[in-house]
C-alpha cells in the first residue's frame, strides 16, 4: 500500500511544493468557486485535546467548501480520553474517514497516529511545532511582499511551537529567523543546530528587530502553562513587541501574531491595532492555507 503524505511539520513538503501550496492557497482566496468541490464525499477526523477557534473553524469551513466533512471529536467523546493505545485507535479512525488533523499536547501523539495511519495526517497543533498556521503566515507574507527568500523574520518570545515553526520555514524557504528570548526559554538546541546560519539567538528585541520585514509574537502564557503565570510575566516584562522595537524594523515591517493576543502584555494595542499589523488577514488565511493543504494531500 502507498504511504499517505503527512503533514506533520513543514519538512513534509518540499520547497517547491511549499511555494506550491501557498500560491494555491492565494488562488483558491482570490476565485472561490461553489461548484469546484475536489472533497466530495470525503471525511475529515479532527481530533481536539486543546481547544480551539481558528483550527476548528478553517478546517471545518475548508471541508465544507470543498463538499467533504469535518467530524469534531474531543478526548471526552472517543476512547483516545480513556486510554486506548493511539497506535489502536489510529488504524480504526484512519479505517473510516480520509484524513485526520489533530490539535494536542505531546508532539509524539500526532507521531504515533501518522506511524499507523493508512490516511494523511495533519498536525494542528503541538506542544513542539504549528505548521499550520506558519503555512498561512507564509501565504500572508507572500501576498504582500513577494516571496520570503533572503528576508528577516523576527520572533520575539518563549523559544515554543511557533518559534520552532519559523525556524523550519526558515529552512525551507531560506530565510533568517531573529529569535529575542528571555534565558532559559530559548528553542529546540537540536533545531538551532540544524538550521544553521538560519538563526540567530538575541537576548534584546531591539536588537533582533533591525531590519526586519517582519515582526512576530506569542503570548507569554500558553495553554498548559497557567501555573507559570507570574514568572513568565516576570521574564517576559522585557520581551513586548511595542513601538521601540518596531521602529528598529524595516518601515514597511508586518507585524503578525498567532493569535488569541493579549494586548498590553506580549505585544501594545498600538502595534496590534496599528497599520503594520496584519493580524486578521493571517488569522483569515489560516482557512485559504488550509484548503490548499487538505487539496494537496488528499488529492494529490
Amino acid at each position: 500500500m502507498k504511504q499517505p503524505r503527512h503533514f506533520i511539520s513543514l519538512h513534509d513538503l518540499s520547497s517547491d511544493e511549499l511555494r506550491a501550496v501557498i500560491g494555491r492557497a492565494t488562488e483558491l482566496k482570490k476565485h472561490r468557486d461553489p461548484d469546484y468541490q475536489p472533497l466530495k464525499g470525503k471525511v475529515l477526523a479532527m481530533i481536539f485535546e486543546k481547544s480551539s477557534t481558528r483550527t476548528r473553524i478553517s478546517f471545518e469551513a475548508g471541508m465544507a467548501h470543498f463538499g467533504g466533512t469535518a467530524l469534531f471529536l474531543s478526548p471526552r467523546d472517543t476512547q483516545l480520553g480513556r486510554g486506548e493505545p493511539l497506535a489502536d485507535s489510529a488504524k480504526v479512525i484512519s479505517s473510516m474517514v480520509d484524513c485526520i488533523m489533530l490539535r494536542t499536547f505531546a508532539h509524539e501523539t500526532v507521531t504515533t497516529i501518522a506511524q499507523y495511519s493508512k490516511v494523511p495526517v495533519i498536525n494542528g497543533l503541538t506542544d513542539y511545532s504549528h505548521p499550520c498556521q506558519v503555512l498561512a503566515d507564509m501565504q500572508t507574507f507572500f501576498e504582500l511582499r513577494g516571496d520570503i527568500a533572503g528576508k528577516t523574520v523576527t520572533w520575539i518570545g518563549a523559544g515554543n511551537n511557533m518559534c520552532h515553526s519559523y525556524i523550519d520555514a526558515a529552512m525551507c524557504l531560506d530565510f533568517t529567523v531573529n529569535v529575542a528570548c528571555p534565558v532559559g526559554y530559548e528553542p529546540n538546541a537540536e533545531l538551532v543546530a540544524a538550521a544553521g546560519k538560519h538563526v540567530q539567538l538575541f537576548s534584546s528585541p531591539q536588537e533582533a528587530a533591525k531590519n526586519a520585514d517582519l515582526v512576530t509574537t506569542d503570548v507569554w502564557v500558553s495553554m498548559g502553562e497557567e501555573q507559570e503565570k507570574q514568572q513568565r510575566e516576570h521574564d517576559f516584562r522585557d520581551y513586548q513587541v511595542n513601538q521601540a522595537v518596531m521602529s528598529q524594523a524595516k518601515p514597511d515591517a508586518l507585524f503578525m501574531h498567532c493569535l488569541p493576543a493579549h494586548r498590553g502584555e506580549e505585544v501594545t494595542a498600538e502595534v496590534i491595532d496599528g497599520p503594520q499589523s496584519v493580524v486578521f488577514a493571517e488569522a483569515e488565511n489560516r482557512l485559504h492555507a488550509q484548503k490548499a493543504l487538505l487539496e494537496f494531500l488528499i488529492c494529490n
